[in-house]
């Protein structure tokens, strides 16, 4: 039986409606308003990928710091980390919350380098056995393509005001003092790292210093020496965060609310046009706090 068109077009219109009522919810259109829960909760905020900027998270941790329905916080990290200033900012930011409110860390596949460093400000840190942390170092690149440059016959001129202004330039080799800079720099947020180590974890510095070389661990590993307080997952986190809270039984969960590219930023999402229009390289970053 042949359908009405106008029947059909009706049903095309209806499905194209739902399509786009999914969409505009992915996107974070309609996403519900905060606070629209009415008992005391666990907020949990999740940390995810190379942390290349710090804004988006912070955001979250001050708006569960206002709600006094949130009595306490999980961040649920899986990260190698990333650039130095942004995990910089969001360890502070949660060194902030924990003044008003529990906070504990649950470390998912990784949470090493920077990952690491946001951990420590937590008031509890629970990982996963076969939880890859550590990490505690610090990292610069810079690339040379002086060699490949002479091969395709290209050439590269500069003019500079002091002899430091294209230090780490990839059309030549680094001079020695040069490299001496960029090491005094790279060694300076490393002791940054390791004192806030010391000053969180409580221990002893020579203790962190045999352990702050760029190797990982894994989270039973970590636990036996001391760098995380406990093994666990997800749950035992939100249990162990109810708790510290004074909470009885299961506390109910309130995820912190993410601020989406919207529809466009939704639809290219992972894919390889995404990737290379909306991700930034490592080498952009400067310094790293991250495992490779």
């Amino acid at each position: 039986m042949r359908k009405h068109p106008v029947i059909l077009g009706i049903s095309l219109m209806a499905c194209l409606a739902v399509l786009c009522a999914f969409f505009l919810y992915q996107a974070g259109l309609f996403a519900s308003p905060p606070g629209g829960y009415h008992s005391p909760s666990v907020g949990v905020i999740t940390i995810e990928g190379i942390i290349t900027d710090s804004k988006d998270i912070v955001e979250q941790i001050d708006e569960f710091a206002q709600d006094k329905k949130i009595q306490a916080v999980v961040l649920r990290i899986n990260s190698p980390g990333g650039g130095v200033a942004p995990a910089q900012e969001i360890y502070q930011a949660v060194l902030e919350l924990k003044k008003d409110k529990k906070v504990v860390v649950s470390m998912a596949s990784v949470a090493a380098s920077g990952g690491y460093l946001i951990a420590v400000a937590a008031d509890r840190i629970l990982a996963n056995p076969g939880t890859i942390t550590g990490s505690i170092s610090a990292v610069m690149h810079h690339a040379n393509v002086e060699e490949l440059m002479k091969k395709i016959g290209i050439r590269s001129s500069v003019v500079k005001s002091g002899k430091f202004k294209d230090i780490g330039s990839p059309t030549r080799k680094m001079t020695d003092e040069e490299r001496a800079l960029i090491q005094g720099i790279v060694d300076d947020i490393y002791d940054q790292f390791v004192e806030v180590i010391v000053q969180n974890r409580k221990i002893p510095l020579e203790n962190i210093l045999q352990l702050a070389d760029g190797r990982i661990f894994s989270g039973r590993q970590a636990k036996k020496l001391g760098l995380v307080d406990e093994l666990g997952g997800f749950n035992d986190a939100v249990m162990l965060a109810g708790r510290l809270a004074g909470l009885r039984g299961k506390p109910p969960i309130v995820y912190g609310t993410k601020r989406k590219a919207g529809i466009l930023g939704y639809l290219f999402e992972g894919s390889g046009l995404f990737g290379l229009l909306g991700q930034k390289s490592h080498d952009s970053l400067g310094a790293m706090y991250l495992w490779q």
